[in-house]
């Protein structure tokens, strides 16, 4: 197995094998990071495919600041970001003034990965791009903001909408009806 300096130098030097080796490392884990940005399978693989040529292109000018994973996974981000961007005019957001947050957590061991994902992929497009942004990629709702050229207001409803919609959703699935009982949110 290559490791990550061989893998960088043999991409720099444009070989197909070391490129393809990159890819088969990390595309799985980055089809991942697309899903959660995208509303289909295809789009993210859209998605995917032009993030990895940026990857291949601008592998040259990596300086190895970072471990190669998140540099790819940054790539990976702002490409759908910028996918969603030419979509979002379509998907208002709206700033509410005051949003009655839930204080009460709602865990779900049973929850699946793959159910997570849909959830995340079924919510309004800004709502699931401030989430993603906020909950997975850590991101302030100040840098959100500056991103995605909204206020730090409409940022903060957003993830607080997305958050309301995915624990009702939540609560809506029959499978956790009959192991919880209704819960308190």
């Amino acid at each position: 197995m290559l490791n990550e300096s061989e893998l960088i130098e043999g991409c720099r030097k444009g070989d197909r094998a070391y490129q393809k080796a990159l890819y088969d490392r990390y595309c799985r884990k980055m089809m991942v990071v697309c899903l959660r940005y995208s509303r289909s399978t295809a789009e993210a693989e859209d998605i995917l495919q032009e993030a990895f040529v940026k990857v291949f292109q601008g592998i040259k000018d990596f300086r190895q600041e970072s471990r190669l994973e998140t540099w790819i996974t940054r790539i990976m981000v702002n490409t759908a970001l910028n996918a969603q961007r030419r979509k979002l005019y379509l998907y208002p957001m709206v700033d509410v003034e005051e949003i009655n947050l839930p204080t009460d957590e709602l865990v779900l061991p049973e929850l699946h990965f793959s159910q997570l994902l849909e959830f995340i992929q079924e919510l309004p497009q800004g709502c699931q791009i401030v989430f993603n942004l906020f909950a997975i990629e850590g991101y302030s709702h100040k840098e959100i903001a500056e991103c995605l050229g909204i206020s730090e207001g409409t940022s903060k409803s957003q993830y607080a909408r997305a958050k309301a919609l995915l624990q009702s959703r939540l609560l809506k699935e029959s499978s956790y009806y009959k192991k919880y009982g209704e819960a308190k949110i």
